[in-house]
């Protein structure tokens, strides 16, 4: 069996990487990062214009299309829409949205012809949260929802099945916590080591389950932040957002 994972050099993508080679599974990890210590891997910035041909093409010179696709490549940052540069945004656009949607096209369509395959996209728990500080992240993870539960019904009688995972905090440094305040993090059950959502969101996958949000704290997050006034969700900004941009300012 063989599986891809996209941003698989580090984070939750090389937990994955991981897990399935224990497995037995052959993992291809494509990353804009070089990977040398793996032969398999593929160095690619999926967010160029031509990328999702360019990956196909080279799989065609392989002979391979994946049992297993996952879609896990992001970025994240804690800031206003204002304070972003226009690539940053399109950067969030190009990745989450277009990259995506056009490999679950051309891939999921291969799968259907071949009568079987799974597809895993990673969106977050934060796209039920429009907050303050992660107006892209959020809006843009939504987008993957969405789109992989739509996509799923159109694939349902065609052997393809779509899973989209909506995970909260995850151990990672994706967020730029220090150290200490990461272990305190999971501790605390804020935040879940990637090995622990990993093997759960790999489960899902394989049995074709449409969604997996990880942990009761976090579905019931889901329904309670979901129902938060606005004057409540403000708070964020001068709170947290404002003072940690006027620190960047400083520092610059």
């Amino acid at each position: 069996m063989i599986a891809l994972v996209t941003g698989g050099a580090s984070g939750i993508g090389a937990e994955f990487c991981r897990q399935l080679r224990q497995s037995g599974w052959q993992v291809i990890s494509v990353d804009r990062t070089p990977q040398p210590d793996d032969p398999d891997a593929i160095e690619l910035d999926l967010t160029e214009a031509d990328a999702t041909a360019v990956l196909l093409e080279r799989l065609d010179r392989r002979g391979v299309l994946p049992d297993l696709w996952i879609n896990n490549a992001g970025i994240f940052d804690f800031a206003s829409v204002t304070n972003m540069t226009p690539a940053r945004i399109d950067l969030y656009i190009d990745l989450h949205m277009r990259s995506l949607t056009h490999i679950c096209r051309e891939v999921g369509s291969r799968m259907a012809e071949r009568g079987s395959g799974r597809i895993l996209n990673m969106s977050s728990m934060s796209c039920w949260m429009p907050m303050p500080g992660i107006a892209l992240y959020s809006a843009t993870k939504a987008y993957i929802r969405v789109f992989s539960r739509a996509l799923r019904l159109e694939f349902k009688d065609r052997g393809v099945s779509v899973t989209v995972a909506c995970p909260g905090g995850i151990d990672t440094a994706l967020f730029g916590l220090p150290m200490n305040l990461r272990k305190l993090a999971v501790r605390l059950g804020a935040t879940q080591t990637p090995r622990k959502f990993v093997k759960s969101a790999l489960r899902h996958a394989l049995k074709g389950r449409k969604q997996y949000v990880n942990g009761l704290l976090n579905r019931l997050a889901i329904a309670t932040v979901g129902m938060l006034p606005d004057s409540l969700r403000y708070q964020v900004k001068p709170r947290l957002l404002d003072r940690l941009e006027s620190k960047r300012k400083h520092q610059n």
